[in-house]
């Protein structure tokens, strides 16, 4: 299980941006929680509501994860371009998620249809990357396109293609997650 200081950095981090107040001590927070001074890679969900607000993350570790999360905390909230910037107002409304991800591996097979028996729903977040096309769905999104059909169909069109990339044989890649989540208000400050 992941330790619920994930959402407690990520919620700080946002908070700060309100009130000075909020700001922690880093360096205790690493001594406390060592994990965090490790490279890692980190997806910050925002939700209004249960609807998304902000969804901001990294693919591949890169930083330490207590960087990459505060990094996605700000972005998923301030900088999404889908979304207006968060206000205080919102935060009562304000579901908190943050996933790590596992090291991204590619998934070999030998067509579309070898590739949908391989994929594992409700588990597997996947990355598709061909030329100029890239994009990536964490497993969660299986709550919305629950076949591998739906699932790959939709990442080919996030990633600025069509289903038909496929038959060009697109570099995938499988992930796993590590994810909690809470509302705002119910996480502590650090």
């Amino acid at each position: 299980m992941l330790d619920a200081i994930v959402l407690r950095v990520a919620k700080s981090a946002i908070m700060g941006e309100f009130d000075d107040s909020y700001n922690f001590d880093s360096d205790s927070v690493l001594k406390d929680y060592p994990f965090l001074s490790e490279n890692g890679a980190a997806f910050v969900t925002l939700k209004y509501d249960n609807s998304l607000r902000g969804c901001i993350g990294s693919v591949v570790a890169h930083r330490r994860l207590f960087d990459d999360i505060i990094y996605n905390a700000l972005s998923a909230a301030f900088s999404d371009p889908r979304f207006r910037p968060l206000s205080a107002d919102e935060l009562s409304h304000i579901g908190l998620e943050v996933s790590v991800l596992s090291n991204p591996e590619v998934l070999e097979y030998d067509n579309f249809y070898d590739l949908v028996k391989k994929v594992t729903p409700k588990v597997d977040g996947l990355i598709l990357k061909h030329g100029v096309h890239q994009g990536t769905f964490l497993p969660q999104v299986w709550e919305q396109l629950p076949t591998p059909e739906l699932f790959l169909e939709h990442l080919s069109l996030k990633a600025g293609a069509n289903p038909s990339i496929y038959a060009e044989h697109p570099t995938i890649y499988r992930y796993r997650v590590n994810a909690i989540e809470k509302n705002f208000d119910e996480i502590l400050s650090l």
